[in-house]
C-alpha cells in the first residue's frame, strides 16, 4: 500500500507528489523562476551601472531593449503554460518569496 502523496514518512520529511498530468507545468513553473531571478538581478545591475555612468547612451539602450525583449518572452511562456507572474514565485519558507515585489 503506497502512502497518500503528502503524507508525513518519520526521518523522511514530506513526501512530494509526482503528477505525470501537471509535469511540464511544474518543470516549466521552475525554469520560468529560475530564469525571471535572473532577470530582475540583471535589471538590477544595470540600473546600478547607470546610475554609477558606466553606461553610453547607446549601451544603455541597448540594455533597455534586450530587458524588454526578455520581458515580453517570458510574458509569452507564461501565457504558453498557463501560469501568473505569481505562480514563479516560489515560497522559500522563513527566508520568504524567492522573487521581489516590483
Amino acid at each position: 500500500m503506497t502512502p497518500p502523496p503528502h503524507d508525513r514518512t518519520p526521518g523522511t520529511g514530506r513526501r512530494i507528489a509526482l503528477d505525470p498530468e501537471t509535469v511540464g507545468r511544474d518543470l516549466a513553473s521552475l525554469v520560468l523562476a529560475i530564469v525571471e531571478l535572473i532577470r530582475q538581478l540583471m535589471e538590477r545591475q544595470a540600473l546600478r551601472r547607470i546610475d554609477q555612468g558606466d553606461l553610453d547612451d547607446d549601451r544603455i539602450e541597448e540594455i533597455g531593449l534586450t530587458l524588454m525583449a526578455l520581458e515580453e518572452r517570458m510574458a509569452d511562456l507564461r501565457e504558453r503554460f498557463d501560469l501568473t507572474p505569481e505562480d514563479l514565485n516560489i515560497d522559500l519558507g522563513p527566508l520568504g518569496h524567492l522573487l521581489s515585489d516590483d
